[in-house]
């Protein structure tokens, strides 16, 4: 599975190991023998692993050992396909620290940032675990007596996962095993900057019992294979967590030749403020959920929408917490936030920055990148609060997937909520107020697949279904009681003696 190349960085030998494809239980190298490098966004001289650099050649290969492994594990009970998810929560625990050190590294968030990652997805692991018991159709009475109706899932076949770097562990397996329990097959496509936790989660499946060719996973380029993700008809389906632009594309390219396609994208997620709220609870939710691991969630608060009389009072108790906030490598217990994923986001939040400033918001703190000290070695940049924002700047439209809350002012209640609503995304929302009838008309009217009062955007747990609304996802909730929903057809049956 791993050989070791060198890179000589002034007099010293590193040994940096090389990983390799999983495909049909075994880790092989790629056709086009070339490789790419995952770094340390927070020290970018540290390279973590070498990667292969993936082919069609490569990616139908893995294609044909999913094909070939599905009758025998469809064929499986499915309480049966279940214990291997079960075994693996105990893997999860087991090497919990380990995995979690690993994601601070890849991915640069703060080390509780990335250990709450491995919670949640344990929390996950017991769920879909139990989900095996519950693969249910449904017996209804026919008009014929002497009719016996029902309805059966029955997988769909070989089946593609392509995973975001935010949460790689936590979005990998979260889609990998409700694919395996229903009975499919998978091939699995990393993002290329989170590849050696996704090495760590072939293993893990690998411990945990999964036959061979039942989970592969191929790295490198999006475009190479998620072009063939969207075209080779063998793949029934394809679960995506990603850009709006690209899952759309890949959506269209998946459903022309009748696949199945489920995507969870972007999110521009509103956060209202009312006259009445706890000004403390709030001020700390939005933190967590606007500036915790550098923004790069797609639930994260990225608008803040505030009646006239404290909209000054809530930007200025925001910017105290924002520079309060400790920067530093991810790795160290204090930190806060870590870097962030690599230079492209790094870039991408200096763009918006200039962006917003240009069309006028005013720029209360943060906007900039960190390069004090060691911070020079990694994307470090600073919570950002951005007030005088209105709804057609770029910063009110746009994902910036970064530490950056636009705080945009409002007369009242149907203001906020029309602007709330006034946007092309609907994934996630929140309102702070301590009035029912506005919760309750809030929760009624936002136009999100999940919503919140009184607390962070960001807030979920795995035993609920996940999904937006708009451009924010496309096809079947992800979790909770519709888990399996995506990956399964209904077979209705009529049997008569």
């Amino acid at each position: 599975m791993v050989t070791t190349s060198v890179n000589q960085i002034g007099e010293a030998k590193l040994e940096i190991p090389i990983y390799q494809n999983y495909i049909n239980g075994e880790w092989v190298t790629s056709k086009t023998n070339e490789l790419y490098d995952s770094i340390n966004p927070a020290n970018t001289s540290q390279v973590l692993g070498r990667f292969q650099k993936s082919s069609v050649e490569d990616i139908r290969l893995a294609i044909a050992a999913a094909k070939e492994a599905f009758p025998e594990w469809s064929k499986v009970s499915a309480p049966t396909r279940g214990d291997v998810i079960f075994k693996l929560i105990n893997l999860l625990e087991e090497h919990k620290e380990e995995l979690a050190l690993i994601l601070t590294k890849e991915v640069g968030k703060a080390i509780r940032e990335s250990r709450g990652e491995v919670l949640k997805t344990i929390q996950a692991m017991k769920q879909f675990s139990g989900e095996a018991t519950r693969l249910a159709g449904e017996t209804l009475p026919s008009y014929n007596e002497e009719i016996f109706a029902y309805t059966v899932r029955e997988p769909l076949g070989v089946v593609g996962v392509i995973a975001p770097y935010n949460f790689p562990l936590g979005i990998g397996i979260w889609k990998i095993a409700p694919a395996i329990i229903a009975g499919n097959t998978v091939v699995f496509k990393p993002a290329s900057t989170t590849s050696l936790i996704s090495v760590k989660i072939m293993e893990l499946f690998e411990k945990a019992g999964v036959p061979a060719g039942v989970v592969n996973m191929v790295t490198g380029s999006g475009a190479v294979i998620g072009k063939e993700f969207g075209e080779n008809e063998e793949l029934k389906a394809v679960s995506f967590t990603g850009s709006t632009d690209v899952g759309v594309a890949l959506g269209k390219a998946v459903t022309q030749h009748g696949g199945k396609m489920q995507a969870e994208m972007g999110g521009k997620n509103p956060a209202i403020i009312l006259e009445d709220a706890d000004l403390d609870l709030a001020i700390e939710s939005i933190v967590t959920s606007g500036f915790f691991d550098n923004g790069q969630r797609c639930t994260g608060t990225s608008r803040l929408i505030v009646p006239k009389p404290i909209y000054r009072e809530v930007i200025d108790r925001l910017v105290a917490k924002a520079e309060s906030l400790v920067i530093q490598d991810g790795q160290s217990e204090d930190a806060t936030n870590g870097a962030v994923i690599d230079e492209n986001q790094l870039n991408t939040y200096l763009h918006y920055v200039q962006s917003a400033v240009d069309e006028g918001a005013t720029l209360e703190t943060g906007g900039k990148r960190l390069t004090k000290g060691d911070l020079k070695n990694g994307y470090f940049v600073a919570p950002t609060v951005f007030s005088g924002v209105r709804p057609d700047m770029t910063i009110a439209k746009e994902e910036i997937f970064g530490p950056v809350i636009g705080v945009l002012e409002v007369d009242d209640y149907e203001e906020a909520l029309a602007m709330a609503n006034n946007i092309e995304f609907g994934l996630s929302s929140t309102i702070y107020t301590k009035d029912l009838e506005k919760a309750f008309h809030f929760v009624r009217n936002i136009q999100s697949g999940v919503t919140h009062v009184n607390l962070p955007s960001t807030y979920f747990e795995n035993h609920f279904p996940f999904g937006g609304k708009k451009e924010s996802s496309i096809g079947p909730r992800e979790q909770g009681s519709t888990a399996l929903d995506f990956w399964t057809d209904i077979k209705t049956v009529y049997m008569k003696p």
